[in-house]
């Protein structure tokens, strides 16, 4: 098995509480919400607690996207220092090629009260399999998107949060 690692930092002028709540823990309600086009709904299949590690969430993709559905584990989520690593277990995300995929959220206030948003995704490719850069550069460009969406629906809406 390999891994295909890659990180982004962004920053963003929404807070770093308000960025980390919709992206985190609100990301099943938003994200279909501002993306319908993408997203159809998700549903929480396994709750350990209050949404906390072990948490299972079903995503399930717009009609018409490539992606179908995916389960995303809660691995550790930190609500006062603004981190959370979660793993893709199975579904279409997976590419047929995947045994799963990490990631790790890190949200930090700058001086100016804005968020410097950190990002790192690993990619556990199933024995001897590689991903290619197109496939790389979708998910890159994918992750890129989502953010971006979730900051301009923040943006025009500063009380939704």
């Amino acid at each position: 098995m390999g891994v295909v690692s890659w990180e982004t930092e962004v920053s963003s002028p929404v807070p770093a509480a308000k960025l980390f709540k919709a992206t985190v823990l609100d990301a099943h309600i938003i994200f279909p919400k501002i993306l319908p086009q993408t997203f159809k709904n998700t549903e929480i299949i396994s709750i350990k607690g209050d949404g906390g590690p072990g948490t299972l969430k079903k995503v399930f993709y717009a009609e018409g996207e490539e992606i179908k559905s995916m389960t995303h584990r809660v691995d550790a989520i930190d609500e006062q220092n603004l981190i959370n690593s979660y793993s893709i277990i199975e579904g279409d995300a997976l590419m047929g090629i995947l045994e799963l995929i990490t990631g790790e959220v890190k949200v930090t206030t700058t001086p100016d009260g804005g968020t410097l948003y950190k990002t790192v995704h690993n990619y556990h490719t199933q024995g001897d399999e590689v991903m290619s850069e197109e496939q790389i550069k979708r998910g890159k460009e994918q992750a890129a998107g989502f953010f971006k969406a979730v900051e301009a629906y923040l943006l025009a809406n500063p009380n939704a949060y």
